[in-house]
């Protein structure tokens, strides 16, 4: 009796032990389970993930593209500009210096006729003085209205007041009465002016 009690807790012992065994076996599945599932959660998750970085980066491309066309469309403009502004330098030192040009030729062609008369009174054989004289004078006139016609006028002198702007003082007359003081007395080179524009001052001595 005592040797069949001992067998049949051998045989519970044996099957509890079994049980424990296959309840760790069952609970180590499941724990690979989960493991493997977590694992796949990640993969598919770091798959989504990469996706939609590709997603985000995708649209950079055609940035960066229509970025460069925009530069080299720049560089281009840049470009003509650069060749656009060369061309007008070069045109407008060409209109100054055939406006140069022209305006000599106009000088030279108004002041021909008055070379003509200086020959022609040279030429003439008269012994007349006074005939010589009325000669050049005419001759004279006719040159400061040519002069007149180039726009160029002569400064005024006569008894005006010295003005820096067009005089230049080159003596001081004392003891002049005091109704001269600051006044041009004399006028020892004439000046002249050009549409305006003081191309000589006038020469003058004034009163002090």
């Amino acid at each position: 009796m005592s040797t069949e009690n001992t067998e049949d807790k051998d045989i519970e012992l044996e099957e509890n032990t079994n049980k424990v065994e296959n309840s760790e076996k069952e609970a180590e599945t499941a724990d690979n389970q989960e493991s493997a599932e977590a694992e796949t959660e990640t993969e598919a998750k770091g798959a989504s993930d990469a996706k939609d970085e590709q997603k985000e980066e995708t649209p950079e491309a055609p940035k960066e593209a229509s970025l460069e066309k925009q530069i080299e469309e720049l560089k281009k403009q840049a470009l003509y500009k650069q060749a656009e502004f060369e061309n007008f330098r070069k045109r407008t030192l060409k209109e100054k210096a055939d406006l140069i040009l022209a305006g000599g030729e106009k000088t030279i062609t108004a002041i021909l006729p008055v070379l003509d008369d200086f020959e022609r009174a040279m030429a003439d054989q008269s012994d007349d003085p006074a005939a010589i004289k009325e000669g050049m004078k005419l001759i004279f006139q006719k040159f400061q209205k040519t002069l007149e016609s180039l726009g160029v006028k002569k400064i005024e002198t006569d008894g005006v007041d010295f003005n820096v702007d067009y005089h230049e003082a080159i003596a001081q007359v004392p003891g002049m009465g005091e109704d001269k003081v600051g006044k041009v007395i004399d006028c020892v080179q004439t000046g002249y002016t050009l549409n305006d524009k003081v191309i000589r001052f006038a020469k003058v001595a004034v009163g002090q």
